[in-house]
């Protein structure tokens, strides 16, 4: 049955959006101290209105020591002055408000830094109310922390253990005291009533967490939060809200986005992104080639599974906490333009909300570093003191973190091929600039007609306009391993999309017929003709 629930199903202006995620360290220095600002973003908002984005997702920008980058949150009412101030960000928000730009928050809840004041009043005084804020033990258990080693951290001060999954510097907030949920939902107010257009929730499945049970993510309340969050703030509006969640299946994705449920909008699932690693191995251990019927089958269960009306798909390739999508799995070579214009058209034609990373839309791609002092990421600092430890060798922990480190993600925007890549005026930039970036930035792609920005200011235009690419079923087609191809279908009318994944020749044959095509990064007359797809092909027709 075609266009299940399509008709019956709300929309939102979030269905026809694509988002950009900005690293705000990394997108554009306006004072030359070496470090991205919220002055920077504003003056790059033609830029964004040129590609063509409906919102921005802003990593955190909020007051932090900057342990973790920002996710370690001292005041979530006040902005960090690396990035500048409030009426820094007042200005952010008006300015892309004029560019028809809405600004979707990060939302750190799961923990806060050690130097947030509820925490420093936990710690000094054990018999205040923010003691019960975070989570303490006289014992700790075997629970282990994300970023290596035990989960919990003994206080000297107060002769307790506390729980922190991340960074020790970040202690895990207790979700079951009414008084910090409603504090929460207080801030999240303080931030709707800015004007913000939702809020993206980092790690939210592990806020009903349960130590003592071993229960990291998905807790028993989990969702009896989220409701509880969706009633007494953003529920009462049109706002965008995607939670992180990595251990989410279909069935679960449908228990946050089904709209009946009142939770969020969406999710983000990294089912796909597992690929990149070795199976039941450490994240560091990645495969040196894409499993492509892997990935079909994952993207096929998403799609088909997650029916339109009972839920709804994020669309990611790339993240602040990813190595790049082109360097894992295209092509930095040779076809480094096709391929990333070929994982672009891939993913885009799905049904759901995508993402483009800072850097993407221009085909940016992992830093060479050379050693340990180029790395600045705190996980991966810590993944290669344990491995160092455990007799791994400084080139293999190299390897490592060139290919999957978090840093890959982090370096600066290449905006052009001047000094640090037109990102910052200073003698030396708080992550070093991809030494690529005379050949790959923003002002080469603008003057290339058939640059990768084209592609995908071309993808973004159609999700606005194209009303199949929310309504119309999934389906994968049969075909060659290397080959993805699938069919998006309404009543009325249909859509092929095929992509070669790979960089040889491979068959490719069907029955459709062609009728007009919508994108495409290459020859597809020659392709259907001769029934053969040449590296790196990519391309969508219209066949119904």
């Amino acid at each position: 049955m075609i266009n299940k629930g399509g008709d019956k199903m709300q929309k939102h202006w979030w269905h026809k959006a694509t988002i950009y995620q900005i690293y705000p360290k990394s997108f554009m220095d306006a004072n030359g101290d070496g470090v991205g600002d919220l002055k920077g973003i504003t003056s790059k908002l033609d830029y964004l209105q040129k590609l063509g984005i409906t919102a921005i997702w802003l990593s955190p920008v909020y007051d932090s020591p900057m342990d973790d980058n920002g996710y370690d949150i001292a005041d979530y009412e006040a902005i960090a002055d690396i990035f500048g101030s409030m009426a820094d960000m007042d200005e952010l928000l008006a300015q892309a408000k004029k560019c028809g730009i809405k600004i979707i928050m990060d939302l750190v809840v799961n923990h806060t830094s050690d130097e947030h004041a509820w925490f420093i009043e936990a710690r000094d005084n054990p018999d205040s109310p923010e003691r019960d804020f975070y989570i303490w033990r006289d014992q700790p258990n075997d629970l282990e922390s994300i970023f290596s080693g035990s989960a919990w951290q003994y206080d000297d001060k107060s002769g307790q253990y506390y729980l922190h999954f991340f960074s020790k510097k970040q202690p895990d907030l207790n979700w079951e005291n009414k008084a910090l949920r409603q504090k929460i939902y207080d801030m999240m107010n303080f931030w709707i009533d800015k004007g913000i257009g939702g809020f993206r929730m980092d790690v939210i499945d592990m806020i009903g967490k349960i130590p003592d049970q071993h229960i990291v993510n998905n807790g028993p309340k989990l969702h009896d939060y989220l409701k509880e969050m969706n009633a007494a703030s953003f529920g009462q509006h049109d706002l965008l809200t995607v939670g992180e969640t990595w251990g989410a299946t279909p069935e679960i994705a449908k228990q946050y986005s089904n709209p009946d449920h009142h939770e969020l909008s969406m999710v983000f699932q990294f089912e796909h992104i597992g690929l990149q690693h070795k199976p039941n191995a450490p994240k560091w251990d990645y495969e040196k080639e894409l499993n492509v019927p892997a990935l079909k089958a994952i993207f096929s269960k998403w799609q088909t599974e997650l029916e339109l009306g009972q839920g709804w798909n994020s669309l990611f390739w790339n993240n602040h906490d990813l190595p790049r999508v082109l360097s894992i799995w295209g092509d930095t070579g040779k076809y480094r333009e096709k391929s990333a214009k070929a994982l672009a058209i891939l993913l885009h034609l799905m049904r759901g909300t995508p993402y483009i990373y800072q850097g993407e839309e221009i085909g940016m791609t992992n830093y060479p570093f050379k050693d340990l002092t180029e790395v600045d990421d705190i996980e991966s600092l810590n993944y290669a003191k344990e491995a160092l430890q455990k007799g791994r060798t400084e080139a293999e922990v190299m390897d490592s973190i060139r290919m999957i480190g978090r840093d890959n993600a982090r370096t600066p925007m290449q905006w052009d091929a001047s000094q640090n890549a037109g990102f910052s005026k200073a003698n030396e930039t708080w992550l070093a600039v991809n030494p690529n970036y005379k050949k790959i930035n923003v002002e080469t792609a603008l003057e290339n007609p058939n640059s990768i920005f084209y592609t995908y200011q071309k993808l973004v235009q159609l999700r606005k306009e194209k009303a199949w690419l929310v309504d119309a079923d999934f389906e994968l087609l049969d075909t060659a391993d290397k080959v993805f191809t699938y069919l998006r279908q309404t009543a009325e009318e249909a859509y092929l999309i095929v992509v070669n994944l790979s960089d040889q020749e491979q068959v490719f044959e069907t029955s459709a017929t062609y009728q007009e095509t919508l994108i495409s990064n290459t020859n597809e007359s020659a392709a259907l003709v001769n029934h053969k797809l040449q590296p790196w092909d990519a391309f969508c027709i219209k066949v119904r």
